[in-house]
């Protein structure tokens, strides 16, 4: 009862940790998703098709740009977008899964977000991540609409990102990342000094490796002499550390030997004091004698003789 008891508590204690450790309004990446969708579909006031839409953000993501725009599925894949939609150029020949009469491309600019929402670690964003989701544009007022998925079948789609400048002379090479929707991360080159090519939805964005300088080296004391002095002192240290580790596990496992043995005194004694308590109880529980005077002392005497002797045969000599 007690240790069930316990066990509830150490639970209920671990999972108000494990909350407490969590930072409350924590956002994954495909929650930002569904949070800009929502926003993005608030501002058809009035739709038309054709016509890009701003949404507004809540005011905890400031720094962050979210557009719709309502197309025929039909003009998507036979004219695609004249002009692009925002830096995505979108060419002739894409086409959506599953089929949609009309559908919503929904922008993304993460801004200075950037790196919360698609952290890439050893990597150095030179441009925000953009991205772009396409809906079902069936009823604009629905809580989730489906998620389209968005296939270019001839032509790749094209990302502009005007704010990147030439790569400098020796510096790391520059390439483009593509955040898949089902979590993939693919690396890919950059054309033409600031764009990049996609074939799907998702997000994306161009870094360039971080490059650690080495560590400098130590220097010396001054010639040979110190040198020679400063490796003599790293060995001592070492040598000095092992003692230490050796001394310790002795003292360790002789206090656990200690500990082991006295566990086992204790234990052999608690047997004993069990049986002495079983045979003391079963002598208590055997059938007790009638008690007699026999001259000055008592002594136990048996209700009944044993078996009565008789003669084998009745023959009398």
């Amino acid at each position: 009862m007690l240790a069930a008891a316990f066990l509830c508590i150490a639970t209920l204690c671990f999972a108000a940790a494990a909350a407490a450790a969590q930072p409350s309004g924590e956002l994954s990446a495909r929650g930002l998703d569904s949070l800009l969708q929502d926003c993005a579909f608030k501002a058809f006031l009035r739709p038309r098709t054709g016509i890009v839409y701003e949404g507004k953000v809540p005011s905890n993501l400031t720094g962050i740009h979210v557009s719709a725009l309502r197309l025929r599925s039909g003009s998507l894949r036979r004219r695609g977008i004249a002009g692009g939609y925002k830096e995505f150029r979108i060419p002739v020949g894409v086409v959506e899964q599953p089929y949609a009469e009309r559908l919503v491309m929904v922008y993304h600019n993460l801004g200075n977000w950037s790196t919360s929402f698609y952290p890439l670690p050893g990597y150095t964003f030179l441009a925000p991540v953009l991205g772009f989701l396409a809906y079902d544009a069936a009823d604009l007022s629905a809580a989730n609409p489906p998620e389209l998925d968005i296939r270019a079948a001839g032509d790749p789609i094209s990302v502009v990102f005007s704010g990147v400048g030439p790569a400098r002379p020796g510096g790391p090479p520059r390439t483009c990342v593509f955040f898949g929707v089902d979590g993939s991360v693919v690396f890919n080159n950059v054309v033409r000094k600031n764009t990049c090519l996609i074939t799907t939805q998702g997000h994306i964005s161009i870094v360039e490796e971080l490059i650690v300088p080495p560590a400098p080296a130590p220097r010396g004391g001054g010639g040979g002499g110190g040198g020679r002095a400063a490796v003599v002192d790293v060995g001592g240290g070492k040598g000095g550390r092992r003692e230490w580790v050796i001394g310790g596990s002795v003292v360790g496992g002789a206090a656990l030997m200690a500990v082991l043995a006295a566990v086992f005194v204790s234990v052999r004694r608690c047997g004993r004091r069990r049986k002495m308590r079983r045979m003391e109880d079963a002598a208590e529980l055997g059938v007790p004698l009638p008690m007699t005077r026999v001259g000055f002392t008592k002594a136990p005497v048996a209700l009944h003789t044993r078996t009565r002797p008789f003669l084998e045969n009745e023959f009398v000599p």
